[in-house]
Parts: structure tokens; sequence; C-alpha cells
């Protein structure tokens, strides 16, 4: 049993290095395969197809297709067309390794380590990853069949197995939560079919097993949507209602399908995974001409939520990207710019009070402060599980740069909101009121904040060199611009300027916040810099060494 485990424990860790190796090299290719093929349900249902016969999962291609519809790119029917088609995708890698290629595997791994530790680029590196992912499996199967051949003998497993040939309904829901916990339909019926080859298995269990294979395969995928939006659950809902309509049709004449497929191959092996794939292909035909009716079905029973406005809810961070790091980090990067976007409306507004008293905008700053709050801790916590994944060092760089960034707009926010939002209310409540020409100061630098708010947002997207240089060079010109407001200042002070007298506190107070948020500004640019080598280690001067004392002989 501890062999045997392991064994699929081994069959798991191939899949999925198959799987993150498929993703990370091409992933962005087969999510574009997908988006193009949605207009139609033949398109779509080829697209299905051919995505999760290279994936080999059908979960991983309905969490994809279930994001799509989220965002609304793609309507009911053909995103339940799609299932169909990697319903049966999914089956072709099941018939490909039912044949006895078990010779394979050292040729597979050996292969895979040299390509793998040979280069250093990314995409050659996954492919290495895939090869050796397939000569696991391939490992793995070998191993199940010859630990799992002691367990003919044993009664107990006899008596297991005869109760569940007895009791097909059970040996389904067995299946199913088997398929729950490795997360992976494929691997259940490889593991039947490694089982039956073994002798363990009876051909009548082998088939409800199978069918209990299929439906616990789309349990990952409804507890992954669950909480999702509704779109997005129609796609998990509807697959699962094709399968269990299939299940629950095909169950009472299991004896049948016993008795019919041996015209076609007589081994056992080949038996089961004609049966999965006739299955799969029955459904297909089935229900291709029904997607839209099950489609608006669905949209009945999972009504899209009302529309609400909710800046603080994140609009681009998919967690079904975030085993391929590149797309994941692209769309962080796109919700860090949303938040600055709502920076920039805050910087805009809290100047407007200290220029026109609008004290109706103190508390709408307060309310975007938390949304920036919001939207700083849903964008740590996804970079958070994209490290988690293995990056390379180009996507471990942009990973801490977007975290960086993240980090200091947050810390803008709360300048803003604790800082200049308390100075502002400071001013309305005391109707305090500046000089023209403190007034002006304050618009100037302001302004120039503003300029470089939108600035560095450039610099994080592009990440070009001159800009960045630019950017830095900004923060020489402000902090020479702030001394100068600083000056201007205590000069109006000793010339006895009531207005600079009673907001002096006020005035400058500003001037130091608005030099921090620039600060925090112009950080974006030091590592584009550093990488590019034209930054000094330290703008401390090296000291004078001291004449030596001469002292007399």
């Amino acid at each position: 049993m501890l062999n045997l485990l392991g064994a699929v424990a081994l069959l798991l860790w191939g899949m999925r290095m198959v799987r993150t190796g498929v993703t990370r090299a091409f992933g962005g290719d087969l999510r574009r395969v997908l988006e193009r093929h949605l207009g139609n349900r033949f398109a779509a249902f080829g697209a299905g197809l051919g995505v999760t016969a290279v994936l080999q999962s059908s979960t991983a291609t309905c969490l994809i297709t279930a994001s799509f519809a989220g965002q609304g790119l793609v309507a009911a029917a053909p995103a339940l067309a799609i299932m169909l088609g990697a319903d049966v995708g999914t089956t072709l890698v099941a018939q490909v390794l039912s044949f006895d290629v078990s010779w394979f595997s050292p040729i597979l791994i050996g292969g895979g380590m040299i390509v793998f530790y040979v280069t250093e680029s990314k995409r050659p590196r996954n492919l290495g990853r895939i090869l050796l992912g397939l000569g696991l499996m391939l490992l793995a199967l070998r191993l199940i069949v010859e630990s799992s051949e002691p367990m003919r003998a044993s009664e107990t497993v006899g008596t297991v197995l005869s109760a569940l040939a007895g009791e097909p309904i059970l040996a389904v829901l067995v299946a199913a939560l088997l398929t729950w916990l490795a997360h992976s339909s494929l691997a259940t019926v490889l593991l039947v079919v490694s089982l039956t080859t073994a002798g363990i298995t009876p051909l009548p269990l082998a088939f409800a097993l199978v069918l209990g294979a299929n439906l616990g395969g789309t349990l990952p995928a409804l507890l992954a949507t669950l909480n999702g939006a509704p779109a997005g659950r129609r796609v998990a809902v509807g697959n699962a209602v094709f399968k269990i309509t299939g299940v629950v049709i095909l169950l009472p004449f299991l004896a049948e399908a016993t008795r019919w497929l041996p015209e076609f191959e007589a081994d056992p092996a080949r038996q089961i995974v004609n049966f999965h794939t006739a299955f799969n292909i029955a459904l297909a035909v089935i229900f291709i001409g029904f997607t839209g009716v099950v489609g608006r079905l669905m949209e009945r029973i999972f009504p899209d939520a009302p529309v609400e406005d909710d800046a603080a809810t994140p609009r681009y961070l998919d967690v079904s990207v975030i085993t391929e790091p590149t797309v994941a980090l692209a769309t962080a990067a796109r919700e860090t710019l949303r938040m600055g976007d709502t920076l920039q409306t805050m910087l805009r507004d809290v100047i407007e009070v200290f220029r026109d008293g609008e004290k109706s905008k103190i508390s709408e700053i307060a309310r975007m402060d938390d949304t920036v709050d919001d939207l700083h801790m849903a964008i740590k916590l996804y970079l958070t599980d994209v490290s988690r994944e293995p990056l390379d060092e180009k996507e471990s760089g942009r990973c801490a740069e977007i975290m960086s960034f993240n980090t200091n707009l947050e810390h803008i926010g709360d300048i803003i909101d604790k800082n200049l939002l308390e100075l502002a209310s400071k001013k309305v409540k005391y109707d305090l009121q500046f000089s023209e020409d403190g007034l002006q100061d304050i618009v100037t630098l302001h302004g120039r904040v503003e300029e470089n708010l939108q600035l560095a947002m450039n610099v994080f997207v592009s990440g070009d060199r001159d800009l960045a240089r630019r950017l830095l060079s900004e923060k020489v010109h402000f902090r020479d611009a702030e001394r100068e407001a600083a000056e201007g200042h205590h000069e109006r002070l000793r010339h006895g300027l009531r207005e600079s007298i009673e907001s002096s506190s006020l005035h400058l107070d500003i001037l130091r916040d608005l030099k921090r948020i620039n600060s925090h500004l112009t950080s974006v640019a030091y590592p584009i810099l550093e990488q590019a080598g034209e930054l000094r280690a330290s703008r401390l001067r090296k000291p004078k060494r001291k004449k030596k004392q001469q002292t007399a002989g």
C-alpha cells in the first residue's frame, strides 16, 4: 500500500510538472487561442479540446474560461462548448498513456533533466520540465502496476472491490471523492487503468469508477468559482450538469458497455480509456446543440449581481493566471496603476480644499484613502501568491518593483489622508488664510507633485531609463523649489505679513508633506537606474586624510 500511495503521488507530481511547464511556457498563447475562438460553439469546442489536450487538465481550462466569463469576454453558450471540448481533450491524454510506453520513461526523464539544466532561458527550461513530468508519469504508471500486483491475493481488497462492484452508485461516489482529492480526473482514470491491468479491478467496476472520475472532475472548478462572479459559476455548474446527466443516463447500462466494448479492443486497459473517451464524445454530441438552452438556464439560476461600482474591489487581479507569472504580474501592475489613478484624484481634490475651502471634499478624500488601502492589501496578497510560484530573475525583480511601488502609493495615500487632509480641515475650521504669494508657492509645488505622479506611473509601466533619469532629476529640482518656498515664507514672516504669521505652521507642514510625497514617487526610478549601473553607491564624499604630525626626532 505504501508503494502504491507513493506511485500515485509521483503520478500527481508528474502531472503537475507537465501542467506548470506548459502554463509557464505557453500559457499566454493558450489563453489567446481560447480568446480567438469564442465566436461560435463549434470553434469554442475545438479550442477547448486542443488547449486541454496540451494542459492535461480540464479544471485549468474551466478556470480560465470562468475568468473570461467573469470579465464579460465570453457568453455562457460558447463557454459551455469550450468545456465540452475540454472534457474530450483530457481523454486524449489518457488514450496515449494507456499504451505500454513505460520504456520511454528514462529517455524522457534524462532528456528533460539535460534540457532543464543546460539552459537559463525560460521556455527551454519549461520544455525540460514538461519532458521530465511526462517521464515521471510513465514511471509512476509502471510502479502502480508493480506495487498493486501483490494486492490480488488480499482477501480484504477482494471483499472491498466485490462490495463496490455490487454497488455502482457507491463506486461512482468513491471515485468522485478520490478525483476531488487528487484534483485530476485524468489521474483517477489512469489509476483505474493500472489497477485493472494488474487484475485487481473488474471491468464493470472500472467503468463505474471512470464515471465517478468524470463527475469528480467537476468539483474543483465548482469550489474554485463558488465565491466568484455569477458568470464564472455558470460555466462550472453548467459543465457539472452535463456530467451528472450523462452519469445518470449511462449508469444503468454499464453491463451493456461491458459486452459491447470488447468488440473494438480486447485489452482491458484500452476498453477503459475507450469508455472514458466515448462517454465524453457522447456528451459533446448530445449537448453541443443545447449549450444555448443550458446557458440561459444558468443565467436564470445565477443572475448577474446588481452593478455596483465599488472602487475598492480589484478589477484586474485574476487568480486563474497566478501560475502564469508573466500574465499575473501584468494584471497586478494594471491594478496598481488604477490605485495611482485614485491617488491622482485625491491630490487634485485636496488642493481645492486648501485653495477654495471645499469642505465637502474632505469626507470624499477620506473614503478614497480607504479604497487605496483596500487595493494595496489586495495587490500585496496577490503578489504574495504569485511569488510562491517559481519565478525567473526577471519576474522576481518585476514582482519586487510592483510591491515597492504599490507600498509607496499606499504611503502617499496615508500622507494625504492623515497629514494634508488634517491640515486642510484645520484651515477650514479656523478660517485661516494664506498670503497670495504663499498660496501660489503651495499650488506650484502641488502641481509639480501631480506631474511627477504621472511621470512615476509612466516609469513604472515602461521601465524607460530616460524617463527614470528625468524623474530622479525632478527630486533635486523639487527639493530646491521647496527650499525656496520655505525661504519665501520666512521672508514674509520677517516683514510681519499677518496671513503668513497666522498660517505659518500650516504652510510649512504642507511643504514638508508635499516633499515627502515626491520622495515616495521618485523611488520607482532607483531599481531601473541601479540595474543600468547609473547610480553611485553613496553620495558621501570620502573623508580627507589627516596629515601626520611630525615629531621632533
